[in-house]
């Protein structure tokens, strides 16, 4: 049986073959998720006909902020975060604590994450999980690059324990903010920013954040899919696999700007300067060079 790589138009069908009308930045990136291993060539090159030309992979631990740093080598308009995911808290040691700030070093590392609080699942312990974001606050302080967090209902302890460190840190941003009224306006209070994603889509749990959208401040708040979650519920067709990518994120823009009484336009301008600064990035190299040029290799 063939194991070929399936042809652009029968991964997105027509209805899902979006252009932005200004380039994005997807913040929140899982390219390095097994499920894009045979067309990860394939989703890039979509991502960029979307007019999304900058990627920040999200590095959850080592391994996989190892991957992500060797992609963005290879890849203009591509970078990497690195940090341990609070599901993975309990492995925080020494020996980790050292190769993450080696990685913090990396050129194609812009921030230190995702890291912090979940306490919906708690895969590790919230003492493991404090132990290990503490620890990250630190190396964030350390190395000046911004943080990139991680918070599920765990909105009080993540405020206090940022609160702590919050002239030490540059800048932060929480990531797939789903959280209530009173989580967001104690984040805006620390001078965070916030990221959004295909949840403000889904019907059945998206609700608040429409109504939350306009109380972010514009310089404030980025875009990011989460790929391959996160997957918009109310797409105009049907995706198979139901795998979310990059490319889909003009989507998730246009309904963001929707709820704002925004255009896509200024949405897509704003969303991408702010996390261009975020980042440390240059605008001119990310929304030129990445559509004209070819894989680096290396």
């Amino acid at each position: 049986m063939a194991d070929a790589t399936p042809p652009f138009d029968d991964v997105l069908p027509e209805a899902l073959r979006f252009r932005s009308p200004a380039p994005l930045v997807d913040i929140g990136a899982n390219l390095t998720h097994e499920s894009f291993a045979r067309d990860l060539e394939a989703t890039i090159t979509r991502a960029r006909a979307a007019g999304v030309t900058t990627l920040i992979l999200t590095g959850t631990d080592r391994e996989h902020a190892e991957q992500a740093v060797g992609l963005a080598r290879r890849h203009p308009g591509l970078y990497a975060t690195a940090g341990v995911h609070p599901h993975d808290a309990s492995q925080w040691s020494p020996s980790l604590a050292a190769a993450m700030r080696e990685l913090h070093r990396e050129p194609e590392v812009v921030a230190v994450g995702e890291c912090g609080l979940d306490f919906n699942r708690n895969f590790s312990t919230p003492a493991e999980q404090e132990r290990a974001l503490e620890a990250q606050l630190g190396l964030a302080a350390e190395s000046g690059l911004p943080l990139f967090l991680h918070e599920r209902d765990a909105g009080r302890r993540m405020r206090e324990m940022l609160h702590a460190w919050r002239d030490d840190i540059s800048r932060a941003v929480v990531h797939c903010f789903t959280a209530d009224r009173e989580t967001l306006y104690g984040y805006r209070d620390l001078d965070l920013h916030i990221g959004l994603t295909g949840w403000l889509c889904d019907e059945r749990r998206g609700h608040h954040l429409r109504e939350l959208v306009g109380e972010i401040p514009l310089e404030r708040l980025m875009v990011e899919t989460d790929c391959p979650y996160l997957l918009p519920r109310n797409l105009p067709a049907k995706l198979k696999g139901r795998r979310h990518e990059p490319a889909l994120l003009p989507w998730i823009v246009r309904e963001i700007a929707h709820w704002r009484g925004l255009t896509e336009a200024e949405l897509a301008r704003a969303t991408t300067a702010t996390a261009l600064a975020f980042f440390g990035l240059d605008m001119n190299h990310n929304a030129h060079h990445a559509l004209e040029e070819g894989p680096r290799h290396g």
